[in-house]
């Protein structure tokens, strides 16, 4: 069960004009289960993304991104293909074609070309794509096209997660209405840069290639690429952003009042979105956040704040609701922040001051520690009183489940 997080309600993602959804159930890896999602595009759309940084960074990851970065005006990306069970990821050249297979199969079903395919997998990696499965499992998914299938989309993209992750919102922009809506995907590998996670957000306005390119990755630093569960960076992660071009707000410039309200909008989306995967992190008993203030950098915060967040000493104190806090201080000192004075250092578990000026609060009590530790929801605040800048990242604790989760995943 997620950390305070309801399931979503179907009746609650809207639907938004320009795309649709068909899910299938094509028994890529598990019979009698939703594994195949195809997202129609509408010929205004455009489409950004973000992906891995990881080396072995998938076949389908590959693809997607000679395709964007091969996108010509008269032929834009039209449609998104998603498996899970298969990663397609450790699998050389034959990955490739199995990847560029399931573009092909899609395209001559939608009448499209190839180059206006984009393929993501999830699952498990270096085993060889049943692409056989997908190609059949197709005309299914083209059957089930909906504008109000989001739910469904959610489900289909699903591997240890325990739980759909969607959400959607609409907002009024220049006397406009524009409604967004979400789906996301994660539970385990999950480290920035992106975690092993796939997101998919669309809206309905009209926005150019080149910025539609600067907000997605904007989105995703303020929030994918915040979070981590277990320090492991996935070979398949993405972050796609589609903008259908089917509503009434058009944009044309970053400096209008416009694209700042839906640069907002799109970043608090995606940031709910992310929060829902740390808070179904496999195992996860409690959702942390990790504040950082204070810093010379925005990096030099997001860099003592990972340290923590990735700690097993400290992700484990966490769960066992033990105010260990010395290992909070310990994972600031080796951060790698060289020139850091920890006797102006300042540690505070939510309204607990533990740690003062280097050193352990003279009011700081064992039992206010163990207090805060046990709820379900906590903030580590850190302030390093050597600059202004700040950051916050979101992480989960580390239970006996996340290593049952893990041992027994491929079974």
């Amino acid at each position: 069960m997620a950390v305070n997080s309801p399931i979503p309600v179907s009746s609650d993602l809207h639907a938004v004009a320009g795309i649709e959804l068909g899910h299938a159930e094509a028994g890529v890896r598990k019979a009698n289960r939703k594994d195949l999602l195809v997202l129609k595009l509408a010929p205004t759309a455009t489409v950004a993304g973000v992906f891995t940084k990881n080396r072995f960074c998938a076949a389908p990851v590959q693809v997607c991104k000679a395709h964007l970065e091969q996108l010509v005006a008269d032929k834009p990306i039209r449609a998104l293909v998603i498996n899970t069970g298969n990663a397609n990821a450790g699998t050389g050249e034959e990955g490739l074609a199995r990847a560029n297979a399931t573009c092909d199969a899609l395209a001559g079903l939608l009448g499209v070309d190839a180059g206006q395919i984009l393929p993501f997998s999830t699952g498990v990696i270096l085993e060889p794509l049943p692409v056989e499965r997908i190609v059949a499992g197709l005309p299914q998914a083209i059957a089930n096209l909906k504008a109000d299938n989001w739910f469904n989309a959610a489900e289909s993209i699903m591997t240890t997660d325990t739980q759909p992750k969607a959400a959607s919102r609409t907002l009024t922009i220049g006397g406009k209405q524009v409604v967004m809506t979400g789906i996301s995907k994660g539970a385990g590998m999950i480290k920035p840069n992106m975690a092993t996670m796939l997101g998919f957000l669309a809206f309905d306005a009209k926005l150019p290639q080149a910025l539609l390119n600067q907000l997605v990755k904007d989105a995703a630093d303020q929030s994918f690429n915040c979070i981590t569960i277990d320090g492991d960076t996935s070979t398949n992660d993405s972050f796609i952003l589609v903008a259908t071009g089917a509503g009434e707000l058009d944009i044309t410039s970053a400096d209008s009042a416009e694209y700042q309200q839906l640069a907002a909008a799109v970043t608090a989306l995606s940031q709910h979105l992310a929060h829902q995967i740390v808070r179904d992190g496999e195992g996860a008993t409690k959702f942390i956040e990790v504040a950082v203030e204070g810093g010379k950098s925005v990096e030099e915060c997001r860099q003592i704040a990972y340290s923590i967040g990735h700690s097993p000493l400290v992700k484990t104190a966490f769960f066992a609701s033990d105010p260990n806090l010395g290992r909070i201080l310990a994972a600031i000192g080796y951060a790698g922040v060289d020139d850091l004075d920890v006797s102006k250092l300042n540690l505070y578990l939510d309204d607990v001051w533990v740690a003062k000026n280097g050193g352990r609060n003279p009011d700081y009590r064992e039992e206010d520690g163990q207090r805060v530790m046990k709820k379900s929801e906590i903030v580590v605040r850190v302030k390093l009183a050597r600059g202004d800048a700040s950051a916050s990242i979101w992480t989960c604790d580390l239970s006996h489940d996340y290593v049952t989760i893990n041992a027994d995943y491929r079974s």
